[in-house]
């Protein structure tokens, strides 16, 4: 099975990604979801991210099916 990640906004051009699957070996929470799919860009301070579309930080455990999501701050007027 695999871990699905998905960027939203801003997100999807920092990363240059919107979607993608990786494989659950070695990865343990969000932010270890965040080093797969980034590599070495830091995340930014102010990210949001959700697994299994629930707010979670990022020393949230993931497993395997599951999806993680990273957003920019959202805002509004």
């Amino acid at each position: 099975m695999s871990i699905k990640v998905k960027c939203f906004a801003s997100m999807r051009e920092y990363l240059d990604l919107s979607e993608l699957e990786i494989e659950p070996g070695g990865v343990k929470n969000v932010a270890d979801v965040w080093l797969q799919v980034a590599g070495d860009k830091p995340m930014p301070d102010n990210t949001l991210c959700a697994v299994n579309q629930t707010q979670a930080d990022h020393s949230f455990i993931v497993g395997d099916g599951d999806e993680v999501a990273f957003f920019p701050p959202v805002t509004g007027g």
